[in-house]
Formats: C-alpha cells, structure tokens, sequence
C-alpha cells in the first residue's frame, strides 16, 4: 500500500499535460479483476487489479481515482486511471495525432471473420472503399453508416450502434 501512492504520482508526473498540483493521496487495498492468461497470450499469466483512491490538489480540492493495473511478475503490461470522470490510458498513436475510435478495431474483426473485403462491404453498403478504409482506421461513425454497415454483417442495428457508441442516439 505505501508504494502505490508514489508509484501513480511518478506515472502521472511523467504526462506532460498532468497538472503537478495534483497528486495521489490515498490508496486503498486493490480489487482483484482478473487473474489468469494474459488475453493475448495464453501462455503468459498475468494478474489485473483495480485500486480506489483519491488525488488532491495543494489547495485541498480532491477528486476519486480508480487504477487498473495489469502486470505480469514484476513487469506492468497495462496501466489505467480513472480521475473524477477522466479516463487516462495508453495511447494507440503518436502524440499530437487523435485517438482512433474503437468501432474501427470492431469493424475489422467483424468483417474479417466474415471474410468481407473493403471491396464487398462498399459494393454491399453503397459507401465508397475510401469511407470503409476510414471507418477501419478509427474514423468516427455515424448513424447513417451504422445503419448500412449493419446489414451487411447480418447485424441488428441496435447491435451496431452500441458497437460504435451510438446507442444513445434517437432512430
């Protein structure tokens, strides 16, 4: 437990946009979430905890952390923190380039184990190969494309859109 709160300070410092004011205060123990092969690979044992805490600022104003931490012996594999209602995680791409929305990872797998070329779910949706390439590479969707792009995975809609994070949309 006495690691715990310099280990996430020293993590947090190291983001150049974390505001230096704020740090870890207090931890709690963690909560076991996982234990067992790591999903990528079955052959490596890894174990995931969630620690609750808080961070404070100097000026007494404090705000609810929860940290997901995903390690392997003594190596970390994962890190994740959750500060009010911020989530910090790893990055998927270089610093100064947006983040891609997860629908495309989705997208790919989906249409993968179907064996639908870009070719086939442009041909088969009415969108461009351009539009599926984008939508493959992180691209945000939209409703129209969700609607389209569902039938051509013999999809419900309503599936497709919690996929891409659009379930909170009015049909």
């Amino acid at each position: 437990m006495a690691v715990l709160p310099p280990f996430f300070n020293e993590v947090l410092q190291d983001l150049p946009w974390w505001n230096r004011e704020w740090r870890v205060d207090r931890v709690q123990p963690g909560l076991p979430a996982e234990t067992g092969d790591h999903r990528c690979d079955p052959a490596v044992s890894f174990t995931e905890v969630s620690i609750p805490g808080t961070v404070a600022s100097r000026n007494g104003e404090s705000l609810p952390l929860v940290a997901k931490v995903g390690f392997t012996g003594e190596r970390l594999i994962r890190f994740q923190a959750k500060i009010g209602d911020m989530v910090i995680g790893p990055a998927v791409t270089p610093a100064g380039r947006s983040e891609p929305h997860p629908f495309g990872r989705t997208l790919t797998g989906l249409m993968d184990l179907r064996a639908i070329s870009v070719r086939e779910m442009a041909r088969a949706t009415g969108l461009s190969m351009s539009t599926i390439h984008m939508l493959r590479r992180g691209h945000n969707p939209d409703l129209p494309h969700t609607r389209l792009i569902a039938g051509s995975l013999n999809m419900s809609e309503a599936d497709i859109k919690i996929i891409a994070g659009l379930d909170n949309c009015i049909t």
